[in-house]
């Protein structure tokens, strides 16, 4: 499989789910990403169309901080933390076309150990 249909079938499964997930001011989206370098997640309020919390590991904070587990546990607990303060206890989650597992639910499960529902 050439990788431009690769590009395009995950382009498809971000699409379709982003149909059917949608954040509010009470419930807004939180959306996790790894390069291969950095992990970025985001909080959004789809209904207002703005960002309520972001973190990234291209901050000076987190330059230690590589995408693999350790990290994404970190950035897990970090990012959850930042809710917290926001005042936001309650989310949907956004894996943008990836699996549940590896760093994926690792980063979930830091979310969690801060008290964030989803």
């Amino acid at each position: 499989m050439n990788l431009f249909k690769k590009r395009n079938l995950a382009q498809k499964r971000r699409w379709r789910i982003r149909k059917k997930v949608k954040g509010t001011t009470s419930r807004p989206r939180v959306t996790v990403r790894f390069s291969n370098k950095n992990i970025h997640a985001q909080c959004i309020d789809d209904e207002k169309g703005h960002t309520v919390a972001s973190a990234s590991t291209n901050s000076e904070n987190f330059k230690d901080l590589l995408p693999n587990l350790k990290g994404a546990e970190k950035m897990g607990d970090v990012f959850g933390e930042s809710l917290s303060k926001n005042g936001i206890t309650t989310i949907v989650f956004d894996r943008a076309g990836r699996k549940y597992h590896g760093c994926i639910k690792v980063f979930a499960d830091g979310l969690r150990a801060k008290n964030i529902k989803f």
